[in-house]
């Protein structure tokens, strides 16, 4: 997902090619690893029976049905600036039958929902794509409800200051707008715009096995479907990042981390 910040770059990043490639690695309509496992990680511990939820920077919606599917929301709205991500999901929506799913797509810049929309935003590696982590939890915070929880997950640095050569070498091979951040920096962004009981977990150990795992399959069992979705270049490009970022998964600099956290309800409410 580009920026929804209000600093404008160039949209679809995550181009057809780029869908079918993951959906062979990750599944249907996944544009980040775990599936709905990890989906369901995210949300462990919390009800969202006849809640309005938001999936903020949805892709192409897998995580977004799987919610609407498995946890019986009200109402489950997929938000994302980038328009084939979009209309993949739109797409998979109507051959879902569900009818407590719909997708929105918007340029850049305020979130268009009016405040306190939702109980609950759900966010799977997207606010990475963010630079003012600032700006997009106070956007958060506005369309929760009171009470309302934020749950997320996205891809962390380990620290401030410059990346390493490794870092910036998987950076580089990766070529998508990433703003990593470490975790203090989500937790006082999300502090500042008035959350209470924010906290991160870290997924490093879960993620670094997994991705030596899903570099293996590219190299081996996966080649031959990836390489008939969207050919063999695309293929060995994919695998030079895998194998960058194996590097800084396994130093703990790329950091997978899980966030949550509330927004209070009003004092005597």
């Amino acid at each position: 997902m580009s920026s929804i910040d209000g600093e404008v770059r160039p949209l679809a990043e995550y181009d057809d090619v780029a869908i079918r490639f993951l959906a062979v690695l990750w599944g249907e309509g996944y544009l980040s690893p775990g599936g709905a496992e990890e989906v369901d990680r995210v949300l462990e511990g919390l009800d969202l029976g006849g809640k309005r939820v938001l999936d903020l920077g949805c892709g192409a919606g897998g995580a977004t049905l799987h919610i609407a599917k498995a946890h019986g929301p009200a109402q489950v709205t997929g938000f994302d600036v980038e328009v084939p991500v979009i209309e993949r999901a739109r797409v998979a929506a109507a051959r879902s039958g569900l009818a407590n799913v719909s997708f929105i797509q918007s340029a850049p810049g305020r979130l268009p929902f009016p405040d306190g929309r939702f109980d609950m935003v759900f966010s799977k590696d997207a606010l990475v794509h963010v630079p003012d982590k600032a700006a997009i939890f106070r956007e958060i915070f506005r369309v929760l409800a009171p009470g309302g929880v934020f749950a997320d997950s996205d891809w962390l640095i380990s620290h401030n200051g410059e990346p390493s050569a490794d870092m910036q070498a998987y950076l580089a091979a990766e070529g998508l707008s990433f703003g990593m951040a470490p975790a203090q920096t989500y937790i006082a962004a999300m502090t500042a715009a008035g959350f209470v009981d924010a906290r991160s977990v870290s997924r490093n150990a879960w993620y670094r096995d997994v991705a030596r795992i899903e570099l293996s399959r590219l190299e081996g069992s996966l080649r031959a479907d990836a390489v008939a979705a969207v050919g063999e270049a695309f293929v060995v490009k994919n695998i030079r990042t895998w194998t960058a970022m194996q590097k800084v998964l396994d130093s703990g600099e790329h950091c997978p981390t899980h966030l949550r956290g509330i927004k209070p309800m009003p004092r005597g409410a």
